[in-house]
């Protein structure tokens, strides 16, 4: 049985079926999803049967894996794993995963493990998608930027909110503080299509105030959370989704009432962004090579 791919939306995601993931794949195989995942952004398969082991095998198809964080607990014994839990916190902020780092993740792996009866849906956005529909003087703008991605920022919620455990988990997070420079746009080693590189992380653009970086980040941003540049995915028990983390953003919708969702995730060594003249990322702050090789 060959491999099929059905688009979900114009503009990002698409369901693959006739392969079944929980067994090691044949070149052909990964040849296929990768260039479906080059063209589609994030890629969906429905009734997978994995363990823990078994979804980082099947990552390991596409490069080294990351540890689970640089600073979040991994699952017990399996050092590759991050619990996406809701009892540990909701990431309902348009990010792009741990782009506060050198080199992060080229490609995460999300496996539904509790799924709320209602809502709790991820929404990916194609960042290339975004960069495509700004208006050539804002695209032109946009090619010369460099923004500082943090770990370490102000969330804008007051200190009065914040319970102890939340209190715990933001300490555990910014424990290691990171600071890295990233092109605003970036060029995907693979095809050479450009996106916008901003996501919750970037704080502020090189050069500018905060103030100044603030309304040019939100005026970019604004772009990659356009409706028609969005796939909502409404997650199924036995799903995995693959997506390219170096030309998405993603966002978990808190909208399930605190009811249990679990999700855990996988993630695959990346390369070092390039903006369009060729030159790399910096590092500002923070040695995150406890936490991930550099793909060649």
């Amino acid at each position: 049985m060959s491999i099929e791919i059905s688009k979900v939306t114009a503009n990002i995601g698409a369901r693959v079926s006739g392969v079944d993931i929980s067994k090691p794949l044949d070149e052909d195989q990964v040849t296929a999803i990768r260039e479906a995942l080059n063209v589609h952004k994030a890629l969906a398969f429905d009734d997978v049967h994995l363990d823990d082991e078994g979804q980082q095998a099947f990552a390991r198809h596409f490069g080294d894996l990351t540890t689970a964080h640089p600073t979040v607990a991994a699952v017990d014994g399996a050092p590759n794993v991050l619990p996406v839990d809701s009892e540990r916190g909701r990431a309902n902020h348009w990010h792009t995963d741990v782009t506060f780092v050198l080199n992060p993740p080229q490609a995460s792996t999300l496996r539904s493990i509790t799924i709320p009866p209602y809502g709790g849906e991820t929404l990916i956005s194609s960042s290339a998608g975004a960069y495509r529909d700004l208006p050539a003087p804002l695209r032109a703008l946009a090619d010369t930027l460099w923004a500082e991605h943090t770990n370490d920022y102000d969330y804008a919620v007051p200190d009065e909110q914040i319970d102890e455990e939340q209190a715990v988990q933001r300490a555990q997070f910014t424990s290691i503080k990171f600071r890295t420079a990233h092109p605003v746009v970036r060029v995907h080693p693979l095809t050479g299509e450009r996106g916008l590189f901003i996501g919750g992380f970037a704080q502020r653009i090189v050069g500018l105030s905060v103030g100044e970086s603030r309304k040019l980040l939100d005026l970019f941003q604004s772009y990659v959370t356009r409706p028609e540049n969005i796939l909502r995915w409404r997650w199924s028990p036995n799903q995995l989704v693959l997506f390219d983390n170096r030309i998405t953003q993603h966002y978990a919708v808190d909208n399930y009432d605190g009811r249990p969702r679990r999700l855990h995730r996988v993630t695959v060594a990346g390369d070092v962004p390039v903006g369009i003249e060729g030159k790399e990322s910096y590092s500002i702050e923070g040695d995150a090579s406890h936490y991930t090789s550099v793909a060649e």
